[in-house]
């Protein structure tokens, strides 16, 4: 099938109580990785790409990669998203060039210019038959290009979900329960939790409604034990803990991003790989391994934390 948006993907998700993984890419490994995992699974899924991926590894390459993934895996659902637009002309420049899906990220801005941004973005989109993610509230820690000091970040007030739908119309909603980007959320010694006080608010305030969560990277210790072991140096590495991300996802979440555990992963089965071979020098060597690590982090989560498996 060719590319979809996320509409019926959500309504699906919203009325099964579970979520759909939406994973950041930036290269071919990675893509294969997750589309196999989900064609293997039968789960749909949302491939994400962010401005710095953009930077990175150029919007075309991005794009045939993931329309490579869609004629590979024929039989799953597939969106293609911006993660975390910044303005209108980037958001504008992926609904031009195929994607499927756009983030406008306008949260750091005052309510009324949030909103104004907001659906400058989801006019043009709608009338090109793509769908629109918005953001309420700041989440803490840095992806890519995002950048936001732990205290500057802010938890959703419920109270403005309503009008900000309402006069947007955007099609699905960030909210910030206390997840928070990268791959340290939280400080040692502490009890993560979110706040699914102020979720189940937004819920009833938006019944029906898809919520999305960023920032939701569980940080699988034993990746970030192998990076450490293999030279690498990162204390303190701590996410999600995955059976609040899987009661997320049976309320109203619909989808749940996850990039650092991808990239945790990546790194640490290459830095073990050098350490066990290092008279090897073929990319291909020691990038198979590290795809086949990503996928096997996908299928699990696609089973045991979003719960979409079986639901393509």
């Amino acid at each position: 099938m060719p590319l979809v948006t996320s509409t019926e993907m959500f309504k699906k998700a919203y009325d099964g109580g579970y979520a759909i993984g939406a994973f950041n890419v930036n290269n071919m490994e990675i893509v294969q990785a997750i589309t196999e995992a989900c064609r293997e699974e039968k789960a749909p899924v949302i491939l994400q790409v962010s401005k710095g991926a953009r930077a990175y590894a150029n919007h075309t390459y991005l794009v045939k990669l993931v329309e490579a993934a869609v004629i590979e895996c024929p039989e799953i659902p597939i969106v293609l998203h911006l993660d975390h637009g910044p303005d209108f002309e980037t958001c504008k420049s992926c609904i031009d060039g195929g994607f499927t899906s756009v983030m406008i990220d306008a949260s750091s801005k005052p309510f009324a210019e949030n909103i104004e941004i907001t659906k400058r973005v989801v006019e043009y989109a709608h009338d090109h038959g793509v769908v629109v993610e918005a953001e309420l509230g700041t989440l803490a820690g840095i992806e890519d290009e995002v950048v936001v000091a732990e205290g500057h970040a802010s938890y959703t007030r419920p109270e403005e979900v309503e009008e900000f739908v309402s006069k947007t119309g955007c099609d699905s909603l960030a909210i910030a329960i206390g997840t928070s980007h990268g791959a340290y959320k939280f400080k040692p010694g502490t009890k993560p939790q979110l706040r699914f006080d102020v979720l189940e608010e937004v819920s009833k305030r938006l019944p029906g409604f898809p919520i999305v969560l960023h920032g939701s990277s569980s940080v699988p210790q034993e990746y970030v034990d192998m990076i450490n072991a293999h030279g690498g140096k990162m204390p303190g590495a701590i996410g999600v803990p995955e059976d609040q991300l899987r009661h997320a996802a049976e309320l109203s979440v619909c989808k749940i991003n996850i990039d650092s555990d991808l990239r945790l992963a990546m790194t640490g089965t290459i830095r073990a790989f050098f350490d066990a071979h290092p008279d090897k020098f073929d990319p291909r060597e020691y990038l198979k391994p590290a795809r086949a690590n990503i996928k096997e982090l996908v299928r699990h989560k696609l089973v045991d934390v979003l719960g979409c498996a079986g639901k393509a």
